[in-house]
């Protein structure tokens, strides 16, 4: 593997961003962070962007002289090119329900939440009124699924890419929607596991900006 400087280009808030800052911080592998601001300026929205990232989207990660965009991509790039620590689990049928876990974040919930659907939908009430529901559908769906797999963590006591997915999404239900994750008690307690472990610690969006000096 020849190594080459690392960039990330993503957005300090965003839930796909965060799956891989923190992939990248498990993997023990330096990476420069270059904001993309998706929200006020709408930096995405640029030609510039766009010759990195064709779906003008975050995140965008240039490593080993390619630019990769879409978070699971990435995310499986770095997993079969670095393979320490493992963020796989054993067996087929453990890495199905991994990937069970994985595909209702990432497709079920996060598409349901993005800004970009909020000029669709007229108001902000209404904007709300949607994410809120599908993510609610989601974290039930997420709940039973654990109740198959869990332990400290989504797949048994073993951090994997499931977990990846998970913090960051809840984390962002419970932020823009003040959910009560008493609804949710498996995923509640898996959530809570995982907050205190030091990757996320690490790559949380709030130390993610004090380290960018981002100014809101």
């Amino acid at each position: 593997m020849v190594e080459s400087r690392v960039i990330l280009h993503a957005h300090w808030l965003s839930s796909c961003s965060w799956r891989v800052r923190a992939m990248l911080h498990a993997k023990s592998i330096p990476f420069e962070e270059r904001p993309v601001d998706i929200v006020k300026t709408g930096k995405q929205l640029t030609e510039e962007y766009r010759a990195i990232n064709p779906a003008q989207k975050v995140p965008a990660l240039e490593i080993d002289g390619v630019t990769l965009v879409e978070s699971m991509a990435i995310m499986q790039y770095i997993e079969d090119t670095r393979p320490e620590p493992k963020l796989m689990p054993d067996t087929a049928l453990q890495r199905a329900r991994m990937r069970e876990i994985c595909e209702t974040i990432v497709s079920g919930i996060q598409p349901l939440q993005n800004f970009g659907l909020k000029k669709h939908l007229g108001t902000e009430e209404k904007f709300l009124s949607f994410t809120k529901y599908w993510t609610e559908r989601g974290l039930q769906t997420l709940n039973d699924l654990l109740a198959k797999t869990s332990g400290a963590y989504c797949i048994g006591d073993q951090i994997t890419l499931a977990d990846i997915c998970l913090v960051p999404q809840i984390y962002n239900g419970v932020s823009r929607h003040k959910l009560d994750l008493k609804t949710y008690p498996i995923v509640s307690k898996v959530y809570e596991n995982l907050l205190k472990e030091e990757l996320f610690q690490a790559t949380h969006p709030k130390a993610t900006k004090e380290k960018l000096k981002i100014n809101l």
